[in-house]
């Protein structure tokens, strides 16, 4: 049985590294090249790259730094942000990424539907990022979390594995960086209702955190970004990631 897929989530914001708390008041933490090869060293499982000002900026994402990702980069990674047409995606894919993440054009399922068609439902990837309204309840976002479409998570999640999606990116924007732990809640809803793997992101700060989204809910792969760029109480940058010893023994 292969263990669980354990990712770090890695922010662009023009060519630099960032990281935010509940979407907002992006930090910068560092070059993304030199994060790639460190991560190559400690055996990454998968990175993920999320230029979160592409689609406010309505600009394609970075292909010359993507390029160097590529060149750089031993382990499978996919991109994310400002990818709003097949051409994009596809240029994308020959460039070296494994996966395409769509979030704010995801709501576009015949967009969903045709790269599935194309490229195959395991390179397409839904990024679904969920706020809670004052009343409880989770709304869909969209455009670095700025835009409420008023989708029901779970719902939207349903409609997108119809169309062809292979993989839901879900991410709580209220735990965004607080390193609190994931909303274990909103998870087990989204992989209660199908069938499709679903990445777990947004709050974690420990390897336990990784073990609950799993057992109790139902991710099948976790993703972190602050557990991954931060180290001790003042937040100091350092890139790290578990051994894999201790992964075997959380995620075993």
């Amino acid at each position: 049985m292969l263990r669980t897929r354990v990712i770090p989530c890695l922010l662009l914001k023009g060519r630099g590294l960032v990281k935010t708390v509940k979407f907002r008041d992006p930090v910068y933490v560092g070059d993304p090249i030199n994060a790639v090869r460190i991560f190559n060293d400690k055996e990454v499982d998968e990175l993920v790259f999320l230029d979160i000002t592409a689609t406010i900026e309505k600009r394609p994402p970075q292909f010359d730094l993507i390029g160097d990702i590529a060149t750089e980069c031993f382990m499978p990674f996919g991109i994310g942000g400002g990818i709003h047409d097949i051409e994009t995606a596809n240029r994308l894919l020959k460039m070296g990424s494994e996966k395409v993440i769509f979030n704010s054009a995801a709501t576009d399922l015949n967009l969903i539907r045709e790269a599935a068609n194309l490229f195959g439902s395991q390179s397409v990837v839904a990024s679904i990022d969920v706020k809670r309204s004052r009343f409880g309840k989770y709304q869909v976002y969209t455009h670095s979390g700025r835009v409420n479409t008023k989708k029901d998570p779970v719902e939207f999640a349903k409609e997108l594995e119809s169309a062809g999606a292979g993989e839901i990116f879900l991410n709580s924007i209220d735990r965004d960086g607080t390193m609190i732990g994931y909303d274990i809640q909103l998870l087990k809803s989204v992989t209660e209702s199908i069938n499709i793997p679903v990445v777990a992101c947004g709050g974690a700060g420990k390897l336990d955190d990784f073990r609950e989204a799993v057992i109790n809910g139902g991710a099948s792969a976790v993703a972190a970004g602050s557990m991954f760029v931060f180290h001790g109480p003042h937040r100091a940058v350092l890139i790290n990631y578990p051994t894999q010893e201790q992964l075997k023994q959380y995620l075993n």
